[in-house]
């Protein structure tokens, strides 16, 4: 099956763009591949995220702010717009996924694929990777004003709508009577046609309707009743067009549709599976983008009607995304639709189902359709993968406090043969787990192990790991406790220590800690991130009290990282690393209200008395992980209020690259345009990686982290700046996760 798609944005870029640009295009369209043209559209040659990563191999430089022309593969295989699909079928291949189409000015008018995947509405792309789009169902739901037209496109961008849809009628080549001249039609008819009559907005007014949707930034599709109606929609540039139930068996005005290359949403309500399958074959030999929706259409539909498990069967038959139209009441079937692996929902909204007309009755209000598209989004979240299960981030946090490890129960020398009678099972859950005690009886330790340690991964392997002298272009660090540093200090010599403090370290004397102590080498501090009674420093909290005491215990941690000093070689100010606050347990707060938030940061700093000390705010992920549970970050998580923070405060930052690749994912900008504009304003560095959203620090490698690249920017955007590797438990067995992270670090920076 061959796809022509004549919308190309997403896989054409422009010569004179830069490389970078060319890979967060890349990253962003899913299809590994670009198609690069001159600016009049002609094509240079095509680049797949493999070309760029050859060329910044074998390039006597690197710099990817030059021009992508330099890097394409001037041999790109195309064929002429207008090739029969048995010839583009015959020129795919594993290795050839897209084609571009060329006019006969070898201008780019079109891509072929093989791929029924996914479909391109405007900006939004539909495929199982992808959130629902939801399409608020307007019609005719504007009685025929576009005062309440515009309205409801406003309400609708309010109540999380991706799209809104509206129908365009041209009654005189639509109806074979229209006005007032029904007297032969039947009833149902007579009184739809005089619906239409009263409440049908022409051609220029909705025209009117559609700048505003595109004012308010929102995609705006139609379904046109008529052929002169599908002629004004494609002039107007809209981006997809909607094909009713009634018109499935329209093949007239499918063709109309078809000759306009834009992609179709149709809907099936009305018709019999082998009408469905009629107008599957048409479409698929058409070359316009397409996806089918399941749809009852009676108004409102019976519960028992509905037969959502056709969407199972629907999907056979396409072969692509499907999707629910629902005319039921509420909002609850639409979920199960989702459930049911329905990529696209369309529902009538209104401002008051009281009014006159049909689909009134069947429509959301704006508080429903925001309820809807909310659960929706939960719902998404909810449904994951049919992937092996593995255990969550914030699993392994509680796993840590509630599960059970495999203690020694006496002191064990090297080589000596570990027993049962030398081995407890015991809380917390820090090391081996219990199921792994028949492997761990009988092995010859390797290590030293103390009454009371835990057994770990590592001494189940023949040889034991360990550090070794590492060499890097930038200083390098590893976290510790105050109880630690000097046993992970016996075996490593780090440029710097990271003193990750609990609340009751702070509480602790450092000159009693480290007596006459000075250590040859540098020193940072983390701020606690939990004090006793749940209370969690916050700078941006509006309670009063809790921010009085926020800015209290950042000042305890100032004048610890200030007298430590003397305990270090210290050539400057030493860099302490806070999260600064902004959290909240339910919901992200409004975007708006965040420059106040930061304004409350940048309030409570100036408090503080940081002298002779480098406060640096941690770049946040979306979802920390606090006293157990999922809560919200707000700050310094997203990309244009973190910069925005810096250079209107001047405060530097810690860019934690685990937190701020979750962050990017989180808000579907490419990890590559974070890194470029947050390493400039970066004092320092925490190197981990990062998997989907929420999961948090992964060892190197082992996460989404493209590793080459990011070593690349920060070289660029932050030389000299001091790095740990921040490693989930990395300083469990004696620092083993940070040895490991070290040695796979070195090949890059």
């Amino acid at each position: 099956m061959v796809l022509v798609d004549r919308q190309v944005g997403p896989l054409v870029i422009n010569g004179s763009e830069s490389v970078l640009a060319a890979l967060t295009k890349i990253s962003a369209n899913k299809a590994r591949v670009l198609f690069v043209a001159d600016s009049h559209g002609h094509l240079i040659g095509s680049v797949s995220d493999g070309d760029v990563r050859r060329w910044l191999i074998s390039a006597e430089t690197t710099d990817l702010s030059l021009p992508i022309d330099g890097v394409a593969n001037r041999g790109a295989t195309w064929l002429p717009f207008g090739t029969a699909p048995s010839e583009i079928a015959a020129a795919l291949s594993n290795r050839i996924t897209h084609i571009p189409l060329l006019d006969e000015q070898r201008r780019i008018v079109a891509i072929a694929s093989a791929d029924r995947r996914h479909l391109q509405v405007g900006r939004h792309r539909v495929s199982d990777e992808d959130p629902a789009l939801l399409i608020a169902e307007i019609g005719n739901n504007h009685q025929g004003s576009v005062a309440m037209a515009t309205e409801l496109v406003d309400l609708a961008v309010g109540a999380g709508a991706d799209v809104v849809k509206f129908q365009l009628r041209d009654m005189e080549a639509l109806y074979r009577q229209s006005g007032a001249s029904t007297a032969g039609e039947d009833l149902g008819a007579q009184y739809t046609l005089g619906l239409l009559a009263k409440y049908s907005l022409s051609a220029e007014q909705m025209l009117e309707v559609f700048a505003h949707c595109r004012a308010r930034d929102v995609e705006v599709i139609c379904t046109p009743w008529d052929a002169p109606s599908v002629r004004v929609l494609a002039n107007d540039g809209i981006p997809a067009l909607k094909v009713a139930s009634a018109d499935l068996t329209n093949h007239a005005l499918l063709d109309e549709m078809f000759a306009t290359g834009l992609p179709l949403i149709v809907s099936t309500g009305m018709s019999t599976e082998h009408e469905i399958t009629e107008a599957i074959g048409l479409l698929r030999s058409s070359g316009s983008p397409w996806a089918m929706l399941h749809c009852q259409s009676t108004y409102p539909a019976p519960f028992k009607d509905i037969n959502l498990s056709y969407l199972t069967r629907l999907r056979e038959l396409t072969g692509g995304p499907v999707g629910y139209s629902g005319h039921e009441r509420g909002w609850h079937i639409p979920l199960a639709a989702v459930a049911m692996g329905a990529r696209i929902i369309e529902k009538h909204f209104t401002l008051d189902r009281g009014l006159e007309g049909n689909d009134h009755k069947v429509s959301l209000l704006p508080a429903e359709f925001a309820t809807m598209a909310a659960r929706i989004r939960e719902l998404e979240e909810a449904m994951g993968s049919d992937r092996p299960r593995s255990v969550s981030t914030g699993e392994s946090m509680n796993r840590v406090t509630l599960a059970k490890s495999l203690i020694a129960t006496r002191r064990i020398e090297v080589g000596q043969t570990i027993s049962a009678d030398d081995v407890a099972i015991k809380s917390p859950g820090r090391g081996l787990q219990p199921n792994r005690l028949g492997d761990l009886v009988g092995r010859r330790a390797h290590r030293i192990v103390d009454e009371g340690d835990f057994f770990y991964p590592g001494d189940l392997a023949e040889v034991a790991s360990g550090p070794r002298p590492y060499s890097f272009r930038r200083p390098w660090g590893i976290p510790v406790r105050y109880h630690d540093f000097a046993r992970l200090t016996e075996v490593a010599t780090p440029d710097f220590l990271e003193f990750h403090l609990s609340h009751k370290d702070v509480e602790l004397g450092v000159h009693e800690i480290f007596a006459d102590t000075k250590l040859d080498m540098g020193f940072t501090v983390h701020l606690p991130d939990l004090y006793d009674g749940d209370f969690i420093v916050n700078l941006a909290s509006p309670d009063e009290q809790v921010w009085e005491r926020s800015i209290v215990e950042m000042q305890r941690v100032v004048d610890i990282t200030r007298s430590l000093t003397e305990h270090f070689t210290v050539d400057q100010a030493p860099i302490m690393i806070a999260t600064m606050g902004g959290f909240t347990a339910d919901s992200f707060v409004e975007p708006g209200a965040r420059p106040a938030m930061y304004a409350r940061i940048a309030q409570a700093l100036e408090r503080i008395d940081a002298s002779e000390v480098r406060i640096t705010a941690q770049t946040l992920p979306p979802f920390p992980w606090l006293m157990g549970g999922q809560q919200y970050h707000n700050l310094f998580m997203a990309l244009d209020d973190t910069v925005e923070f810096c250079e209107q405060y001047g405060h530097r930052l810690t860019l934690d690259t685990s937190h701020s690749k979750l962050a990017a994912n989180f808000t579907r900008r490419p990890f590559s345009e974070y890194v470029e504009r947050l390493a400039p304003h970066t004092e320092h560095l925490h190197l981990v990686d990062a998997e989907g959203v929420d999961g948090e620090g992964p060892q190197v490698g082992e996460g989404e982290i493209d590793w080459p690249l990011l070593a690349q920017q920060l070289d660029d955007g932050c030389p000299g700046v001091g790095f740990i590797p921040e490693i989930w438990m990395g300083h469990t067995n004696n620092g083993e996760g940070f040895w490991t992270a070290l040695e796979r670090l070195e090949e890059w920076f």
